[in-house]
């Protein structure tokens, strides 16, 4: 499975308009969007799992910069995330 990162979705946009959008380009195996832990507000970007590099690739050449709902993608492999240390929590609300 190859994991690209879909940053700038337009906030009207679901996940299935996203899984056609890649579908056009070989088979989605899923599609993730990535909403903020307090609020639940989605955040405006997400990750597409597709089962093949080759498709995955020409998914990411033609869709980088390109317009989608009136918003311009940006769209790449994504890298792992970074090991963060944790957030040391403050006890005054």
């Amino acid at each position: 499975m190859i994991q690209i990162y879909v940053g700038n979705i337009p906030y009207g946009k679901d996940e299935n308009d996203l899984k056609d959008l890649f579908g056009q380009y070989g088979e989605v195996s899923s599609v993730k969007f990535v909403n903020d832990k307090e609020t639940g507000r989605f955040r405006g970007f997400g990750f597409v799992e597709m089962v093949n590099q080759d498709e995955a690739n020409k998914a990411i050449t033609a869709l980088e910069n390109s317009d989608f709902g009136g918003r311009t993608l940006r769209v790449n492999e994504a890298r792992p995330r970074a090991p963060r240390p944790p957030r040391e929590r403050s006890n005054n609300w």
